[in-house]
């Protein structure tokens, strides 16, 4: 029995809509399976270290007088001063790397005798590391002047230039992920595909060689980085 126009008619959209379903649903499980692709992806730490000298030596120099009356000891303490500057002038250092940083003075009875003690600061600040190292190695020539230095007296060794280190170093620590990623990606059967989020962490300043006085009492020092990324897998 033939099909009349209109049953024709509804059979051709019925098998339209069918193929609308079958093509929608292909289309979803595609778009699922490319959604599922993309979000897959590896988390990996990578590290950068560097090797590096400081760029500025300071040594905060506390030294004292003791004495009974106020002339004395201020004779004693200008003097101590006098051979202090001359120290750091006989090893080269222009007189401007030595600036007064405080003074104080202490009276107490002791036994019915009034005692005073005059306490002088200064600092010393130079970009010289290997004169301040000179320095350093040869104080007791500040004994033998008459200078006693105090207890806290001490170089301390700062690198300024992590600015000019950060960006290689960065790029260093976002190489040693990829190459973690891609190991584990030959692991996996996959491949690394781009960088979908990175977090940098702080940059650290310690002693090279591990020195157990810290960092700042050493003018060698290692900067180091760790960087989290996280990579697309294909």
């Amino acid at each position: 029995m033939g099909l009349d126009l209109r049953d024709k008619v509804l059979l051709g959209c019925a098998g339209l809509l069918a193929f609308g379903i079958v093509s929608g649903g292909y289309l979803l499980g595609d778009g699922l399976k490319r959604a599922r692709a993309a979000d897959r992806s590896v988390t990996v730490r990578g590290l950068a270290e560097r090797d590096v000298t400081a760029d500025l030596a300071t040594w905060s120099i506390s030294y004292s007088a003791t004495g009974f009356d106020l002339p004395t000891v201020r004779a004693e303490i200008d003097n101590n001063t006098k051979e202090l500057k001359a120290y750091f002038a006989g090893l080269g250092f222009p007189a401007q790397a030595l600036t007064p940083t405080g003074a104080g003075v202490n009276q107490y009875i002791n036994n019915g005798v009034n005692t005073i003690t005059i306490t002088q600061r200064m600092l010393l600040r130079t970009n010289d590391i290997a004169k301040a190292q000179r320095a350093v190695a040869q104080q007791f020539d500040l004994v033998r002047r008459g200078v006693t230095l105090q207890e806290g007296s001490g170089m301390r060794y700062s690198f300024t230039k992590l600015n000019d280190v950060k960006p290689p170093m960065v790029a260093a620590a976002t190489k040693d992920a990829r190459s973690a990623a891609e190991q584990f990606a030959r692991d996996s059967g996959a491949s690394v595909g781009g960088i979908k989020s990175a977090t940098q962490g702080y940059f650290s300043i310690d002693a090279r060689d591990g020195e157990t006085d810290g960092a700042s009492d050493t003018p060698y020092k290692k900067v180091r980085v760790v960087t989290t990324v996280d990579f697309y897998l294909n």
